[in-house]
C-alpha cells in the first residue's frame, strides 16, 4: 500500500513516515509539507492511503482534505491533537471524508513518537482494507432493498448502538432520524478517547431531535434521550428498581483492549433487559460487540448489523452477520428510518417504563419538550 504522509513539522514527517515504513505492507512514496502540497501530490501520485496533519500552513488540513475528496477521494487518516479545538476539527474531518484519525499529545512528542505508532499502524492496517471513501459516501442513507424490521412501540427498554473506525458519520445518519417522542434510550459506545466522544456528543445534540448526552454514572435512563459513553470508559445498563433503569459507567474492565468495551455494553443489556433490548452493530474493525451479541440474542433480544456496503471497515457487523445473529443488514440510514416507528408520544424526558407528567405541569422543558440538567 503505497501512503503519502502530510505534516508541516519535519520532525513528525520523518517520525510517521519511519513509523509506516516499518511495517512491509507499506511503503511511503512521498511527504508533504503543507495542504497544497498535499492536494497537488495526491492528485499526482494517487497514493492508496494518506495520513493528514490537521494544522499546516498555507492550506489547512480540512480544506486540503476537502480538495482531494472532491478531486481524487482516497482513504485518509487525520493527526490530530489531543485537544478539544482538535477533537471538533477531526470529527469535521471524518464528516468531509476522512475515514479515522490519531491523537497526539503535543506535550509529549519525542523523536520516535513512541506513543503514536500502535495506532497508526492498528488503524493504517484497517484503511487498507476499507473500502473506497466514494463508495461509503453513497451508501450511508440509502442500502439494499432487504425488508426493514417492524417495531412497536413499547417494544424495548433500551437500544445498545456499538461502533468504531467510520462510526461517527454512521451515527450521525441514524440518529438524526430519531424522533423526539422515541420510547426509549439509546446508549452508545464509540471507540475514541474521552476530549472526542464530549465534541461528538455536543454536536450530535445539537443536529439531532433527540436529546443527546455525554453519560455520567447512575444518569436515569430517559425515554427519547441518547448516551454516549465517554472514552476511555465502559457503558452498562443498570436495574436501579422495577421498571427504572440508570446508566452505569465505569473504568472497570481497565485490561479491556478497547474502552468503550461494545462487549460489556450488550452483555449488560443480556443480562439486564433480556428480551426487551435491540442491539445495534455499526462499522468497525475487529470482533468487538461479538460475544455481547450472541449474549443478548440468547437472552431474546434482537440485533441489528451495518452492510457490508455502507461500512467503513466490515469487521464488527461481519462477525455478527455471519453468526446468523441479526435479523437484518442495513445501511444507517435505513437503520434510523425502522426505528421512527418506536415513537411514543409520550414527552421525551420521562424515565422509559413510568408515565411522564403533564405537557402543562410547567416542569422545566426547554423548547424540544426536553428535560434541562436536573432530570
Amino acid at each position: 500500500m503505497r501512503v503519502l504522509v502530510c505534516d508541516d513539522s519535519a520532525v513528525m514527517r520523518k517520525a510517521i513516515s519511519q513509523i509506516i515504513a516499518s511495517d512491509p505492507k507499506f511503503t511511503v512514496i512521498d511527504t508533504a509539507k503543507n495542504g497544497r502540497e498535499a492536494v497537488e501530490k495526491a492528485a499526482a501520485l494517487k497514493p492508496d492511503l494518506i495520513t493528514m496533519d490537521i494544522e499546516m500552513p498555507e492550506l489547512d488540513g480540512l480544506t486540503a482534505l476537502s480538495r482531494i475528496m472532491a478531486q481524487c477521494p482516497t482513504r485518509v487518516l487525520m493527526v490530530s491533537s489531543l485537544t478539544k479545538d482538535g477533537s471538533r476539527s477531526a470529527l469535521t474531518a471524518l464528516r468531509l471524508g476522512a475515514m479515522d484519525f490519531v491523537a497526539k499529545d503535543q506535550s509529549q512528542i519525542t523523536l520516535s513518537v513512541d506513543a503514536l505508532r500502535e495506532q497508526i499502524l492498528m488503524k493504517l492496517r484497517a484503511l487498507a482494507e476499507a473500502r473506497p471513501p466514494r463508495v461509503v459516501a453513497q451508501s450511508l442513507t440509502g442500502g439494499t432493498a432487504e425488508k426493514l424490521p417492524v417495531y412497536k412501540p413499547g417494544m424495548f427498554d433500551a437500544i445498545l448502538i456499538g461502533s468504531s473506525t467510520g462510526g461517527p458519520p454512521a451515527l450521525e445518519q441514524l440518529l438524526t432520524k430519531l424522533p423526539a417522542d422515541l420510547s426509549c434510550p439509546v446508549i452508545i459506545a464509540q471507540h475514541m478517547p474521552e476530549l472526542f466522544t464530549r465534541s461528538m456528543s455536543e454536536r450530535l445534540d445539537q443536529q439531532c431531535a433527540v436529546t443527546v448526552v455525554h453519560g455520567e454514572n447512575r444518569m436515569p435512563l430517559l425515554r427519547g434521550t441518547v448516551y454516549i459513553c465517554p472514552g476511555g470508559k465502559h457503558a452498562r445498563v443498570h436495574r436501579a428498581s422495577p421498571g427504572r433503569f440508570e446508566l452505569e459507567i465505569s473504568p472497570e474492565p481497565r485490561e479491556a483492549l478497547y474502552k468503550p468495551c461494545v462487549n460489556e455494553l450488550f452483555s449488560s443489556g443480556a443480562r439486564v433487559l433480556r428480551d426487551r433490548c435491540l442491539g445495534v452493530i455499526l462499522t468497525g474493525m475487529g470482533d468487538d460487540g461479538l460475544i455481547g451479541a450472541k449474549a443478548l440474542v440468547a437472552a431474546g433480544g434482537k440485533m441489528l448489523a451495518q452492510s457490508a456496503e455502507s461500512c467503513v471497515v466490515y469487521g464488527m457487523p461481519k462477525g455478527v452477520t455471519q453468526q446468523g445473529l441479526a435479523e437484518a443488514t442495513l445501511s444507517p440510514g435505513q437503520i434510523g428510518q425502522c426505528l421512527i416507528s418506536l415513537r411514543s408520544g409520550v414527552t421525551t424526558g420521562t424515565p422509559a417504563s413510568s408515565t411522564p407528567p403533564s405537557a402543562a405541569t410547567g416542569d422545566g422543558r426547554d423548547r424540544r419538550g426536553r428535560f434541562g440538567s436536573a432530570a
